[in-house]
């Protein structure tokens, strides 16, 4: 698949730490597309993950989605619907827990600047993360590879780190 086959407004769905902000980010970029991080519009700014009022969120979420030209990461299923509605394509990364769990560790531990953090935020280890991506994500990602079926949209599905590596290989696209 081309990469303008998804045409202007992209979803990138996929479990935690899978890489997401940094493959909109990278898509962005060579599509001059707007890069729109959910856990940006999610979480407040300058905190430590602490959440918006669900209301401004999905003011801000639908705002975003009014836009024209964006690439989207994050999944977020309370505002899922109405932002599949105006996608005109999807990537769902499909990582292992194993694969999600190791780029976590090494994220909160080792890498002070990354794609799609939270401004004047800061990352750690936390306990309800971990139970989010080894518990909650597994069955996620069963519920997101049946939407992924059913929607009738342009869409490409990666299944494990290498395959995302080799989709930047082949669009031309650059981590940073």
């Amino acid at each position: 698949m081309n990469l303008w086959d998804l045409g202007d407004r992209i979803c990138i769905l996929g479990p935690s730490n899978s890489g997401k902000s940094t493959l909109a980010n990278a898509i962005a970029r060579k599509r001059g597309l707007e890069a729109v991080h959910l856990d940006q519009l999610f979480h407040l700014p300058d905190t430590d993950w602490q959440q918006r009022p669900r209301e401004e969120f999905i003011a801000l979420h639908d705002a975003a989605i009014a836009c024209e030209r964006w690439v989207m990461d994050g999944n977020y299923s309370v505002c899922m619907p109405q932002r599949l509605r105006r996608a005109t394509g999807l990537i769902l990364l499909d990582i292992s827990t194993p694969a999600s769990l190791l780029r976590y560790f090494r994220r909160t531990l080792f890498e002070t600047k990354r794609h799609g953090a939270l401004v004047g935020g800061r990352d750690s280890v936390k306990w309800d993360m971990i139970h989010h991506i080894a518990v909650t994500t597994p069955r996620n990602r069963r519920k997101y590879r049946a939407m992924f079926e059913e929607l009738d949209l342009p869409k490409l599905q990666l299944c494990s780190l290498p395959a995302i590596k080799q989709r930047f290989h082949e669009w031309g696209l650059t981590p940073d």
